[in-house]
């Protein structure tokens, strides 16, 4: 099938920003796309007309537009498995006082599709449809522990080891040795290899193929949680994770 140059600029366009790039000026995308200004301008307006891109009347610079906020909205609400997580995410977020999460496995990174904010949560990096590197968080090593050999293969071909911290795993053999350790004890620790002063803990979510489609993620800060009462945690992250993948029609 023959790609549509034009929309694929645009979408281009629409990946430029993430957390770092919540606006940009049309000199930057033109430096980035290698697009020049004429041609920006006529794609721009018309992402802008449609509500995908907007224009900050106080400096001329673009960012998103809340089209997406909503277009997102009607994705993540249509993903039955959010919907029957949200109770256990809530009751083990009231029951410890910290932040949950779930998370999917979307190409090569994980990504946050619910999150319930603890009372004793003092994490504020966490988002829903905010991204996770596979290699350096308790979330992704779970999304992709249990792949088939060629999956894994697949994903991990020409794959980046960013760190993030001095903690960070920073090698394909590194990876392998936590994802069989993973698979052996059921769960997956992340002791501040994305964040420093952060830990989590994660654990799969089954279907009825006896299939990873998903992770519960815990949060916590190394200065309020000790090693105790993050096994105490874990253990309740565990059940909630069964009993989530049971509902599922896990067999287990």
């Amino acid at each position: 099938m023959p790609i549509i140059q034009s929309v694929e600029r645009a979408l281009q366009i629409l990946d430029l920003f993430n957390e770092q790039a919540t606006e940009l000026k049309i000199t930057d995308i033109s430096k980035l796309m290698g697009l020049s200004k004429s041609t920006l301008h006529s794609l721009l307006k018309t992402l802008q007309l449609h509500g995908y891109i907007d224009q900050n009347p106080e400096n001329g610079k673009y960012r998103l537009g809340m089209k997406l906020v909503e277009r997102g909205h009607f994705v993540v609400g249509s993903i039955d498995i959010r919907q029957k997580a949200k109770s256990w995410l809530t009751a083990l977020s009231r029951d410890t006082g910290q932040t949950t999460h779930l998370g999917i496995l979307d190409g090569r990174e994980g990504v946050y599709i619910e999150k319930i904010e603890g009372k004793l949560a003092a994490i504020a990096y966490s988002r829903i449809g905010r991204r996770l590197p596979v290699h350096a968080t308790a979330i992704g090593k779970v999304l992709i522990a249990w792949l088939d050999d060629a999956e894994l293969a697949t994903l991990l071909e020409g794959y980046e080891y960013t760190p993030f911290t001095p903690a960070t795993i920073g090698s394909r053999q590194a990876l392998l040795s936590a994802l069989a350790q993973t698979r052996v004890q059921g769960y997956a620790l992340d002791s501040e290899e994305n964040e420093q002063g952060v830990r989590c803990v994660s654990v799969p979510v089954w279907n009825h193929e006896s299939r990873v489609i998903a992770a519960l993620s815990l949060s916590t800060l190394t200065s309020r949680v000790d090693d105790d009462e993050l096994a105490r945690y874990r253990l309740k992250l565990e059940e909630a994770g069964l009993q989530l993948s049971r509902a599922l029609g896990y067999p287990a």
